[in-house]
């Protein structure tokens, strides 16, 4: 029985030690380490466990659901970030960025409107913190990206992707018919889960070109055609080992490589490193660590330059900008260690992440960042190097970017086509490898020519096309009135002026630019020639001093329109006409108006056009004008087809309206008297061609002197019938 006893005691104390061992371990002690460790599948579990078994502590508990959701936003579950989010910022959690983060996972779930509510909400919390407005921003710049995309064409590469995470592609040849790329599918060489990720390790696969007549190439646009073969691993050992191997970059020859080494242990720090290696035969290296910087920090991501001595990266040691930043290292030779590391500075790097750096050929920069403002979590931009620096990064927009990560982009040489990855909505796997290629601009311009007033095509008129880059080609409107300029004439960002021109119209012009037009485009530009009449056209009235025919300054403008006709027109000879009224002598009135006339000619050449394409021509009182329309003059109204001879006019009742007439009669106007002008100059151009309408504008000249009602003579003034032809009177009023 004593036996018993003591078995049944030893018992009783063995299972309460066991329920009291249990009762004291502390959930939340090993989960905020497990989040230290960056093992956030183990911490989400951790944490969960412990909000169970906290009753009472609201702020422990409020602190509880922010670390949950901090661990979704790093394994990018982002659906359940948004919603561990929203519970966070409900309860009571003190620190407002739970706000920040609840706009950023809304965004990158393409909840706008709800995303800018939580931006701005943590805009007026903090209102020191720039983050909140251009969150806020962001959103209203993704919603437009999204309406009008660029004109990259993107296409899951499916041959390469798998349902778990495949990216960070490199051409491992320099005729890019190879890949080597990061995947955590099936038949890496890490065993177990990935605490981070909770998925498989990652190791690095090969994958080339396999010729297939008549397949379609991997990439849209491209000039291979075949298919990518079924990806292999690219080694089981030395590269590829049991940790995170990832993100290569090769040179060109495809025999040196660079990578990333994550070594991840249970409950132990993850840290991340650079490694090089070279090719033995069929196989590489071992690979070797690339000092960079203090050894507790993480280094990645690398980027081989073209001439290999300049090799860009991704690292969280001290000197950066906040989060990740982007860090260049430069060597005098290929076989000399990289020299101290440089910060690519505030331009690029932000308190943000910015990752995944890709050095062009032509050396502008592409990477992915999460500080500079984008359309989700990750987006790709581009920075020009200006000397020693760099210019603003600008967003690549959609579809390069979308509201999920898109990183890791690279370029077939300098060609607008190359691969990016991304974990947007759509895919086949969590990351997924994507092709893109930007097709070329297709423009074209062409017309019909017809007749302004029959509106009948012209067949025959000659068409001149200028571009800004010195192109010049002529092409002549067919038997349906019209021209046409095809794709190989009209280029990407050039500005073009057409010139129209046939006998007997005028010439007519316009412009057309493709200058900032991102997307294919047929332009059409027609025309309507205007007939040159062969009647005198009429100018806007011109009026002078009395007895004066000197051009006042405030009636030059008037001459602007007839200006812009003959250098728009360089072939055109005109006769410019001046007419008085029936008052004064013929001889008088003859010598006046050839004058003024004349003083018309010598301002139109200071202006700039040549004296033998003007002339001169005084024709006093003797062509009575013959109305076009009904006109109207100092409230008298004259039908159309009313010719003002003195006769006409002497018979009208008063001597008001009598003096409206003259002012009607009195008028300059010029017509053409050819077209097929030949310049002295060889220099001036003959395809100005800009149509101009001259529109008449009938106001006051000078009153003249005063007439009693019966239309007879005032003893008290002058007689403007008897003037002296040959020395006009300054003191006797002349109404010409």
């Amino acid at each position: 029985m004593r036996i018993l006893r003591l078995f049944v005691i030893s018992l009783i104390l063995t299972l309460c030690f066991g329920l009291t061992a249990t009762a004291q371990r502390n959930y939340t002690e090993e989960a905020d380490n497990a989040f230290k460790q960056k093992q956030f599948i183990d911490a989400i579990e951790l944490y969960q466990k412990a909000y169970s078994k906290i009753k009472r502590n609201k702020a422990e508990r409020a602190r509880i659901l922010f670390q949950i959701a901090e661990c979704y936003r790093y394994t990018n579950n982002i659906k359940r970030a948004e919603a561990q989010y929203k519970r966070v910022t409900k309860s009571g959690y003190p620190d407002p960025i739970s706000y920040y983060y609840l706009g950023e996972s809304l965004k990158q779930n393409e909840k706008y409107d709800e995303a800018i509510i939580a931006f701005n909400e943590y805009k007026e919390k903090v209102p020191s913190d720039p983050r909140g407005e251009k969150g806020a921003e962001s959103c209203k710049l993704s919603q437009g990206w999204k309406d009008h995309p660029t004109r990259y064409q993107i296409e899951n590469v499916r041959q390469l992707n798998s349902r778990e995470n495949d990216f960070t592609p490199a051409y491992a040849d320099r005729k890019f018919q190879s890949l080597i790329f990061t995947s955590s599918r099936d038949g890496v060489i890490g065993k177990g889960t990935d605490a981070w990720t909770g998925e498989n390790f990652t190791s690095l696969f090969f994958t080339e070109l396999s010729k297939a007549k008549g397949k379609k190439g991997p990439t849209p646009g491209s000039d291979a055609i075949g298919t990518w073969s079924s990806p292999v691993l690219l080694d089981e050992g030395p590269i590829n080992s049991t940790a995170n191997e990832g993100a290569p970059s090769l040179n060109d020859r495809g025999n040196a490589m660079y990578f990333t080494r994550c070594i991840i242990e249970r409950r132990q720090t993850t840290t991340c490193k650079i490694y090089f290696t070279q090719k033995k035969g069929r196989g590489w290296n071992e690979p070797e660590l690339v000092v960079l910087g203090p050894d507790s920090f993480n280094y990645g991501h690398p980027s081989l330059s073209k001439d290999e001595l300049t090799l860009y990266f991704a690292s969280d040691m001290p000197g950066g900008q906040g989060g990740k930043d982007i860090w260049m290292a430069k060597r005098e030779r290929k076989t000399k260690p990289f020299d101290k590391p440089v910060n690519l500075g505030t331009n690029i790097n932000t308190d943000g992440n910015e990752m995944y750096p890709f050095i062009r050929d032509d050396e502008v920069l592409y990477f992915s960042s999460d500080g500079h403002i984008g359309m989700g979590g990750l987006d790709l931009f581009k920075a020009e190097k200006l000397g020693e620096t760099w210019g603003t990064p600008q967003n690549l927009k959609f579809p390069l970017n979308s509201p999920g990560d898109d990183f890791a982009i690279i370029f077939e040489g300098t060609q607008e086509k190359g691969y990016f990855c991304s974990n947007r909505n759509g895919g086949r796997g969590g990351d997924d490898i994507y092709s893109f290629f930007l097709p070329p601009l297709v423009f074209t311009l062409q017309g019909v020519v017809k007749d302004a007033e029959t509106k009948k095509v012209i067949v025959g008129a000659k068409v001149k096309l200028v571009g800004s880059d010195g192109t010049s080609i002529e092409d002549s409107t067919d038997a349906s009135g019209s021209y046409k300029f095809g794709k190989t004439q009209i280029l990407p960002n050039t500005t073009y002026e057409l010139f129209v021109s046939k006998p007997n119209y005028f010439s007519s012009t316009a412009k057309e630019t493709t200058v900032g037009v991102e997307q294919s485009k047929d332009f059409i530009v027609n025309f309507e020639l205007v007939p040159i009449p062969k009647k005198p056209i009429e100018l806007p009235e011109i009026l002078y001093a009395l007895d004066k025919w000197e051009l006042q300054p405030q009636f030059q403008d008037s001459l602007n329109g007839l200006i812009a006709t003959l250098t728009d027109n360089p072939k055109i000879v005109i006769e410019l006409a001046s007419h008085t009224d029936a008052r004064a002598s013929d001889a008088y009135n003859d010598t006046l108006s050839q004058k003024r006339a004349q003083s018309v000619v010598d301002y139109l050449i200071e202006k700039g056009i040549a004296p033998d394409r003007l002339e001169a021509k005084g024709y006093g009182e003797r062509v009575p004008r013959t109305l076009q329309r009904d006109m109207e003059r100092d409230g008298f109204k004259f039908p159309a087809g009313t010719v003002l001879t003195e006769e006409y006019i002497n018979k009208l009742s008063t001597a008001k309206e009598r003096e409206a007439a003259h002012q009607l009669n009195r008028r300059t106007e010029f017509r053409i008297l050819h077209d097929n002008y030949i310049p002295k100059d060889s220099n001036i151009p003959l395809e100005k061609t800009k149509v101009q309408i001259i529109d008449v504008k009938e106001t006051p000249e000078e009153k003249p002197k005063t007439e009693d009602p019966n239309n007879q003579p005032n003893p008290n003034q002058p007689n403007p019938n008897q003037p002296n032809p040959n020395q006009p009177n300054p003191n006797q009023p002349n109404p010409n």
